[in-house]
């Protein structure tokens, strides 16, 4: 799949899963797409499972390593969510587990890719924190935003909204900020991201040719289309 094909079909899924519900429509759209394309839809549909179970599963790993940075209170919940969260994703890929370790350097770059746009994320939700006055240490808001980032991918959300701005008002209100402020960086953090998906809009309209997958060769008998000698 050529780059520019793969980087409007994920800005137009982000556009997708953030003005529809449940969030995940948008990758439905690509995984459909992809496998049509592809001429194998189960592989095309897979490939986009694997793109976001990734993304969770790395999700996951940044929010255990910053558990210490969290609150006494909330570490113990944190954790036992994370762990379930953990083994449902696991769960759910296990079967494909043989298939993706088994391509050689895959993984690793889609580790690296998945941690990279967490980090995006992470930083708008840091300064989504600091437009609303946040102002305790930018170390702390990112535990407490990796703990919201996971409750935004819970298909339960109304075109991104729900599950997020509870999770940040349970989280902002046991670090003892205010169970209100967590909802407005919540709020901030949404608006903010929407407005970042708008240009996959402009995706709507139809595939540009560089979406638009080469046609395969038609096989010709032998003697079509060749002039007649006399």
């Amino acid at each position: 799949m050529p780059v520019g094909a793969a980087y409007q079909a994920c800005y137009r899924a982000q556009f997708l899963n953030a003005t529809l519900p449940g969030g995940i429509v948008g990758d439905v759209h690509r995984a459909v797409q992809h496998g049509r394309d592809a001429g194998a839809m189960a592989r095309g549909v897979r490939s986009v499972v694997w793109d976001r179970a990734t993304g969770q599963l790395v999700q996951v790993g940044l929010a255990i390593a910053a558990v210490p940075l969290l609150p006494g209170s909330l570490r113990a919940p944190v954790l036992w969510t994370l762990a379930v969260v953990a083994v449902a994703v696991l769960t759910a890929v296990m079967t494909e587990f043989r298939m993706l370790f088994g391509a050689a350097g895959v993984w690793q770059r889609a580790v690296l890719l998945s941690a990279v746009a967490a980090c995006g994320h992470l930083v708008v939700f840091l300064i989504a924190a600091r437009a609303v006055g946040v102002d305790i240490p930018a170390v702390q808001v990112i535990a407490l935003g990796l703990v919201v980032m996971l409750a935004s991918a819970i298909p339960l959300n109304v075109a991104g909204w729900g599950p997020r701005e509870g999770a940040a008002a349970w989280v902002f209100g046991a670090a003892g900020l205010g169970a209100g402020t967590g909802l407005e960086v919540a709020v901030a953090y949404g608006v903010m991201s929407l407005v970042a998906t708008l240009p996959g809009a402009l995706m709507l309209r139809g595939r540009t040719a560089t979406e638009r997958p080469d046609p395969a060769p038609v096989a010709v008998p032998a003697g079509v289309g060749v002039p007649a000698h006399g």
